[in-house]
């Protein structure tokens, strides 16, 4: 399914409204203290990609190859990926840190995606997302999911009304309360891979 999404120069405009709107200060919130090892999953255009510390080593991922083509004029140093966050191409535990924007609410199978990004997140590094999730209030919850059909043809694969959030729980992982920030439907927080549970306890 294409879409805005799939349109780079569009895409990148709309995000260029919603970064002067104040979206910019939570993308440099997101990618601003990354332990190194850093896989960013469904990077788009790249505009992530010169907020990241100098020096961090970043592997970016998206399933474009046309948003990617543009991230590489934003970013020609780092290593590009064309693949899903459903089959990510790399080796278990290899990556300190995942960073997420915008994306699962686009991803085909998010529990899937999920499944390997914990497959290749080290069990002691961190998930860091910024999403729009599902409205707390149940009415405005029914619009999202009224609108959902065509805006997901619009926008090229968009849900709006997913639960992210309760997704990423249900994947393994735990959220920082204290990293956790909510405005309105949007979402940014950190995560790490929960514990199993101690068979001697």
């Amino acid at each position: 399914m294409r879409g805005i999404e799939h349109i780079p120069w569009l895409y990148d405009a709309l995000m260029s409204v919603m970064d002067v709107t104040g979206f910019a200060r939570w993308r440099r919130k997101l990618v601003g203290t990354v332990e190194n090892r850093i896989l960013e999953v469904g990077c788009g255009t790249g505009r992530n990609l010169p907020l990241y510390p100098a020096g961090s080593a970043v592997i970016a991922l998206d399933p474009d190859l046309g948003a990617l083509r543009r991230a590489r004029r934003r970013s020609p140093h780092t290593p590009l990926v064309v693949a899903r966050s459903e089959a990510l191409p790399f080796p278990p535990d290899h990556f300190q840190t995942v960073v997420s924007g915008l994306v699962f609410c686009s991803v085909r199978d998010p529990d899937a995606g999920l499944a390997e990004i914990r497959r290749v997140l080290h069990p002691g590094g961190q998930l860091r997302m910024i999403e729009h999730v599902r409205h707390n209030h149940p009415a405005l919850a029914r619009i999202q999911d009224g609108v959902q059909p065509a805006w997901t043809w619009v926008t090229g694969g968009c849900h709006p009304n997913r639960d992210t959030e309760a997704t990423v729980e249900r994947a393994g992982f735990t959220i920082d309360p204290a990293d956790r920030v909510a405005r309105g439907v949007m979402r940014r927080f950190s995560a790490r891979i929960t514990p199993d549970p101690d068979p001697q306890s």
